[in-house]
């Protein structure tokens, strides 16, 4: 596990493309943004699965959107290249619900775990060190764990079913998922801290307003 990780880095510092400097301050600017929408707290990912807090599908259709946008046109012009893995039914099946059942209990995701670790959570800290675990027994176990994730259906992409019309499929998609982020209405569920950070008037406002909704 540890030469992976040792190999990762390798494979990272000689892209020729400074790629560890751009990835060290990609990750800042993550970080920031992060921690300005908050998105790395509980009441987030807890409101969102309720739908009572909006800022985490907001964020997520916006990122997605530019994302696909600027990633295609990045590999285009041989800026970036994808690395597209295979469609394993099961795997993706077994995976996904692993991963929501997670989400569920520690409310973070790997984007923002490591955030709130940086911040002192020991509850995802906790969460982070299984992650770690399971990695490993996925990895010394692949054998047994290949039979689950099922035959290999190929690396199909949603451009490849509209072959001829790339850069209008991407503009479109990338733009409605855009379009999507500014319609959804925003609703946030704050907790005390947040209720703090406010003035008087606006915390006893939204209190109100709670009540009204559990009344």
């Amino acid at each position: 596990m540890f030469e992976r990780v040792e190999n990762m880095f390798a494979t990272a510092a000689h892209q020729g493309h400074g790629t560890l400097v751009v990835i060290f301050i990609i990750g800042i600017f993550f970080g920031a943004i992060i921690q300005y929408s908050r998105v790395d707290k509980f009441e987030k990912i807890a409101g969102f699965a309720m739908l009572k807090d909006t800022i985490v599908p907001k964020m997520l259709f916006l990122a997605v959107g530019l994302a696909s946008i600027g990633l295609y046109f990045m590999v285009k012009f041989g800026y970036a290249h994808y690395h597209i893995k295979p469609i394993m039914l099961g795997g993706l099946i077994v995976g996904g619900a692993l991963f929501g059942i997670s989400m569920a209990i520690l409310g973070k995701c790997p984007g923002t775990g490591p955030i709130s670790i940086a911040e002192g959570r020991i509850d995802v800290l906790v969460g982070a060190i299984g992650g770690l675990l399971g990695g490993y027994i996925f990895d010394i176990k692949y054998d047994f764990f290949k039979k689950i994730m099922g035959d290999n259906l190929g690396k199909t992409t949603l451009l490849d079913i509209f072959k001829g019309n790339e850069d209008w499929v991407i503009l479109i998609f990338g733009i409605a998922l855009v379009v999507i982020s500014i319609l959804i209405p925003k609703m946030e569920l704050l907790d005390e801290g947040d209720l703090a950070l406010l003035d008087k008037e606006e915390e006893m406002l939204i209190r109100k307003a709670a009540l009204r909704k559990v009344d």
